[in-house]
């Protein structure tokens, strides 16, 4: 296997320019550079280094250091070289007497006001003041630094002889990753602009003059943990000295090499570097040609890796007979050959469809691959599901039957060419927090926003940028708005026709243009349903038809409604109307909530699909799949998640092989799934830790951490992202290797040794991955699906020439309101959410410092629903639905508009799922998550149920102490 391409790593200095050709000379070198290219960039082009410390390729130049200087010939002085941008002919020269004197002068500067304990300080080695010295070769400091207290770096002790004593500020520990240490810092503003230009936060400011400057973090009372930093790290990896440095460098000492990898948080699908000491890791840098996060990061792809060596971890197989009885740990082949034992039996005295498969979007392409085979070639049904049943299959559907393919439309660059953007159902800032800081970015260059969402979301209004028309409906309305805004276009005439014609089936489109210009479907006349403003809605649709390259990004309070399906095909409806398609700057773009939704679905995850979204009904399909197995596939679909759980309550299904999956937590009406959990008799949960599922299995199979793992993540555009090994499986065996573990010991004779055979086998049997090998992965870093031999390379931007299944298909929307219902006893609606600092259900942030944010799910209520009930910031409540009842914290705000509340699933000791209904999505399942009739009343803490969960899990998790 080819290795690794690595790119130019170095940092040129300033960004990348994009422009006509320049030629100049530096240093008698001749270089060519696109126009508005600075002189240092053109200077590194050469292969020539210009000392420097404010200026960074990630960041404009700033020019404040004056490190720099060069001499221009035909020039006066020494400019700097980061803020003086090339011109045809111009000779540069970066070494004399001259520029060489200065610089050591502004070395010498600089060192006079900064510690010298370059020993012991944390950044040696790593350090760009101790580099830059050497480099202008500063061998003595002719100032004596000041001592006076009135200096923001200095302050003065006196001993028992009364004599003066300068010292230093002390460092600022608030953070639980990183810490501030004024006295290193040489106010280069790189930090602030880091926090500006690329996270969009604008958190840090410069505060003081002279030798008094230095970084604030906000107010005087403020540290970095009570301030506005979000902890995405951009500061940290701007500082050139160890005035910002990670707690885990400052412990464990400098790295000395990296491995290239991908972030198994959200679906931005983040590359990083991890960079480590041997084989401890010290630090995840991000990557900056990532091609998905451009070298930025957030709080959990950043810092929250810590889990991979948390005490919680189970490294060892464990059986039992029963789940009131204690775990035994096992060694694996006795492991597997209990389950497989097990799963042969049921399977025998049940029926062949008695057991099935549960997999996770946090595996790789790989391991979700084996799984849906282990189901259909070795269990020999279609029992096959996955979390983006709970999730996003709407979007499967939707742009399915809208588009002709079941993903997003582009590449996150795309968002820098956008003019109008629509969030719907999503709130970026939080759950996709890298992109969020790309949009924020594009906003404040001119961008104009459109929010859709029930809830205030951070993107309304925050530093520097505000939505142009926030529209917060009642929750379970998404289709009558995307209706409404279709009614505008469509009445006014903004759609554009010489698109729909050309690209879309026009005899469909005319049904659809006769069923939403009826009146019913106006602004005014779903006002009273939808709780928007008409006048703000008609803005809105107006904004979004004229105002340029426009382009939707949707996210969960989208697809988990019972008319999940019908909003995707209106928001694929929006995007045909108004041309928005097929091109840079807009596009329908699912923000998906995992890492590996996109892929988990590519793999022939669900039980009707197998690889590539092709039916198991088409013989022509089967028959190559079961050339390439040997075995036979079954033609019929098989059971869905909630199927699955259903049949178990019934007595026909039995068995369930759920691979890094917590379906008790995560999914909907728990009672309801315990209920289903408890019925079966043989429960394989594979995973990091003992999660909720564990408390009804049977056999335990300890998985590996993406830290651990060879293999390929496809993010929200599409993109295939090597993941590689960092460290060896701690528990002796990759995911992977556990899956074929157990199909051979059911009898497959399964004989893949690297994942890249399986990736070889995936593009010899799914159309849109046929060009895909490790070999392409790590010379591109990184392709998007379909990559083809029509697309060699990849695909960025699908459906620019024409839509996958040929013409656009128009659908007609018709709203049909929820089952779940608000009355006299359940008044309010309850919609559920994420936040940035904790993931999914928690089970690897809560095992890091990020608790140190959210440690408990609170319930987002209304000042007015508060008064009402007599509940004040902090109370206890009991929270309350058809289904269940919980207890947890209130907090008052109005984020949330009356008669709606809000909350998060990251806990289990909240368990908002018990409170959540069986409703779910007319064409594919997805649970009704945002739609939850509730009434909110005092407690004195947890309730009867809770306490009881919580006796259950405690007894389920109880491990025999080791043989001896």
């Amino acid at each position: 296997m080819k290795d690794f391409i690595i790119p130019d790593d170095r940092d040129m200095g300033t960004p990348a320019k994009t422009g006509a050709p320049v030629t100049l000379t530096v240093d008698g070198f001749e270089v060519t550079v696109p126009e508005g290219t600075s002189v240092m960039r053109a200077a590194a082009e050469a292969g020539i280094s210009v000392p420097k410390l404010c200026a960074t390729d990630s960041l404009e130049a700033f020019g404040s250091c004056r490190l720099c200087v060069v001499e221009i010939e035909g020039r006066r002085g020494t400019p700097a070289s980061c803020t003086t941008p090339v011109a045809p002919g111009m000779a540069v020269r970066t070494q004399s007497d001259k520029v060489r004197k200065v610089r050591k002068g502004v070395m010498e500067l600089y060192i006079s006001d900064h510690p010298l304990d370059c020993l012991t300080c944390a950044a040696n080695g790593d350090c760009e003041l101790q580099d830059m010295a050497g480099a202008v070769g500063l061998r003595n400091v002719r100032y004596k630094a000041p001592d006076n207290g009135g200096l923001a770096n200095h302050f003065e002790t006196r001993d028992s002889s009364g004599e003066t004593n300068p010292e230093w500020l002390p460092k600022d520990d608030s953070n639980p990753y990183f810490t501030y240490d004024p006295s290193k810092c040489i106010v280069c503003n790189r930090c602030v602009r880091a926090c500006e230009e690329v996270q969009g936060t604008f958190a840090l400011t410069i505060e003081g003059r002279g030798f008094d400057s230095r970084v604030s973090a906000g107010a005087a009372s403020d540290d970095f943990l009570s301030s506005d930093c979000v902890s995405c790290g951009a500061c940290v990896q701007a500082c050139p000295t160890a005035t910002l440095q990670e707690k885990s460098v400052i412990e464990m000492g400098t790295p000395d090499r990296s491995v290239v990898t991908t972030c198994a948080y959200c679906g931005v699908g983040c590359t990083f570097k991890a960079e480590l000491q041997g084989d401890e890791l010290v630090r995840m840098v991000p990557y900056k040609h990532g091609k998905a996060n451009r070298g930025h990061s957030c709080v959990k792809g950043r810092f929250a890796y810590g889990y991979a060596h948390h005490k919680d971890r189970i490294l060892s197989p464990m059986i039992r007979d029963r789940v009131d009885e204690p775990w035994r740990e096992v060694g694996w082949e006795e492991a597997l050959s209990f389950a497989a034992g097990k799963l042969r039996g049921l399977q025998e005295t049940h029926g062949r469809k008695s057991i099935g498969v549960i997999t996770s979007s946090r595996c790789t392409n790989e391991e979700t691959y084996l799984v849906q085979k282990l189901a259909r070639s070795v269990f020999g049904n279609n029992n096959t599901d996955t979390c983006a049943r709970v999730c996003h299959s709407p979007t499967g559907y939707g742009l399915g039957q809208t588009f002709g393919t079941s993903a997003g439309t582009q590449d996150f660059d795309s968002v820098e060419q956008t003019d109008v953007v629509i969030v719907i159902g999503a709130n970026p800032t939080d759950g996709h927090p890298v992109f969020a800081s790309r949009l924020k970015k594009r906003l404040r260059a001119g961008a104009k926003l459109i929010v859709i969402d029930p809830r205030r979301i951070d993107l309304v209004k925050s530093a520097h940028i505000g939505a142009a028309h926030h529209l917060p409906l009642r929750p379970g309305t998404n289709v009558a708005v995307v209706t409404a805004l279709a009614h505008v276009i469509v009445t006014e005439g903004l759609m554009d026709e010489d698109f729909i014609r050309t690209r879309c089936d026009w005899e469909e489109f005319q049904e659809y243009a006769a069923f939403v210009t009826d009146p019913r479907h106006s602004p005014e006349a779903t006002a009273l349903l939808t709780g928007v403003d008409p006048q703000e809605l008609r803005a809105a649709a107006r904004l979004f038809a004229t105002g340029g390259n426009g382009s939707i990004y949707y996210g969960l309070g989208v697809t988990e409604h019972s008319q999940g399906s019908t909003t995707v095909m209106g928001i694929a409806n929006l995007a045909m109307l108004t041309g928005n398609m097929g091109r840079p700057g807009v596009g329908v773009n699912p923000l998906r909530g995992q890492n590996n939704v996109q892929g988990s679905c590519d793999m022939g995850s669900f039980p009707h699909e197998l690889p590539g979204y092709r039916h198991v009904k088409n013989a022509d399909v089967r028959e190559m799949f079961e050339a390439v197995w040997g075995t036979e596939i079954d033609p019929e679909p098989g059971l869905r998640i909630p199927n699955m759980l259903d049949a178990a309550v019934d007595g026909t299904f039995k068995g369930l092989y759920c691979q890094g999956e917590d379906i008790l937590q995560s999914d909907p009406d728990t009672r309801h799934v315990a209920a289903g959990l408890a019925a079966m008799e043989c429960v394989i949960v594979h995973d990091l830790f003992l999660n909720e599922t564990a408390n009804y299995a049977h056999v335990f199979l300890p998985g590996s951490t993406f830290l651990e793992k060879d293999g390929t993540f496809t993010n929200a555009e599409r993109r295939i992202n090597r993941v590689r090994e960092v460290m060896k499986p701690l528990n002796g065996h990759a995911d992977w290797e556990v899956t074929q573990l157990l199909a051979n010991a059911m009898g497959a004779g399964w004989h893949y040794t690297h994942p890249a055979q399986i990736m070889n086998e995936i593009a010899a049997t799914t159309p849109s991955f046929a060009g895909v090998d490790y070999a392409l992965l790590e010379e591109k870093g990184s392709v998007q699906w379909p990559c083809n031999e029509a697309h060699p390379e990849g695909t960025p931007l699908m459906h620019v020439d024409g839509f996958v299944r040929g013409k656009g298909r128009f659908i007609v929307t018709e709203y049909v309101a929820t089952d779940e219902r608000t009355g006299p006893r359940f008044p309010l609606l309850l919609t559920t959410g994420r936040i940035l600092s904790q993931y999914n259900v928690g089970a690897q942030t809560r095992r890091t410092a990020n608790v140190v944010w959210h440690d408990g799910d609170l319930l987002e209520i209304h000042p007015h629903d508060a008064e009402n009930r007599g509940v004040t910031e902090g109370d206890w409540v009991k929270l309350a639905s058809r289904s269940g009842e919980t207890a947890l914290r209130a907090t008052i705000t109005d984020r949330v508009s009356p008669g709606v509340v809000y909350t998060t699933f990251h806990h289990p000791d909240t368990q908002a799922n018990v409170i959540t209904t069986d409703f779910s999505d007319w064409a594919t399942n997805c649970p009704e998550y945002k739609v939850t009739a509730v009434q909110v009343s005092a407690s004195n803490g947890p309730t009867d149920w809770q306490e009881d969960y919580a006796a259950q899990a405690a007894q389920a998790r109880r491990i025999l102490p080791a043989a001896e």
